[in-house]
């Protein structure tokens, strides 16, 4: 169940040159999410709709988002200072299922994919897994949360334009380290999403995967995020990512 709750912020760094961590004080929240859930904020009077933020990291009270600027609303929320409140709701949605990953699962982030992975990680860690992490990003200057990671397990960071790390996609890393695996997380654009879930079939591992779709109420009322999902008997269904997601099952979705 969602909880509305008005939130202090605490810090607000810049990341990069469009990429903010917020973090707040959110107890009720943070102490009700779960690893790959999401926030639904206000941002200022002339914006409507709340705009969804997945969660990086929630614990002691506190909770860390980080969010690409692109539009008014989340360029308000860029300005935000130590002290001032936000009203938030939230977690929302499903996240990963943990019973699943098994002894060796592997968290990857393709770009603002990579934040929600983050306490995902730290979970699978916390009950006993030994978690490596693989980044993806355009260049080396959209590089985020990497030593976050480091702190937690084995992580390969891979660039578009070979600029840092690996030279190439999160599939290649992923392909040629997947017998090292028991289960794949990860979040990103849906190209990355279903390059990544073919491979995990492949190799007979299960994999979860977080939709990005644009949202609009957050709740399943409106048709914004509607995604196409594959029924028992193999015939076509919709679901809600906000509602039903943002986290299936890679078998569960139409690709």
């Amino acid at each position: 169940m969602s909880i509305q709750e008005l939130c202090t912020v605490r810090d607000n760094q810049q990341l990069g040159s469009n990429i903010f961590a917020l973090t707040l004080d959110a107890p009720r929240i943070s102490a009700a999410a779960v690893p790959g859930q999401f926030v639904h904020i206000t941002c200022g009077e002339a914006n409507l709709l709340r705009r969804p933020i997945s969660i990086c990291q929630a614990q002691d009270g506190a909770l860390k988002i980080v969010f690409v600027t692109k539009g008014d609303g989340t360029k308000w929320l860029s300005r935000r200072q130590a002290g001032d409140t936000l009203d938030v709701l939230g977690p929302q949605g499903n996240g990963f299922d943990l019973s699943t990953l098994g002894a060796r699962p592997v968290f990857i982030g393709g770009g603002i994919g990579v934040p929600p992975m983050l306490q995902t990680m730290q979970a699978a860690k916390d009950a006993g897994a030994q978690p490596t992490a693989i980044l993806g990003f355009r260049n080396q200057d959209a590089v985020i949360l990497e030593d976050d990671f480091k702190a937690i397990g084995t992580v390969y960071t891979a660039t578009d334009d070979g600029s840092y790390g690996i030279h190439g996609f999160v599939s290649d890393v992923l392909k040629e380290h997947i017998t090292e695996f028991t289960s794949v997380c990860c979040c990103g654009p849906k190209p990355m999403l279903k390059a990544l879930a073919n491979i995990a079939e492949a190799a007979g591992i299960p994999c979860q995967v977080s939709m990005e779709e644009r949202m609009g109420c957050g709740i399943g009322a409106c048709l914004v995020c509607v995604c196409s999902l594959k029924s028992s008997d193999g015939s076509t269904r919709y679901g809600h990512v906000c509602k039903d997601g943002p986290v299936f099952d890679s078998k569960e979705v139409q690709w």
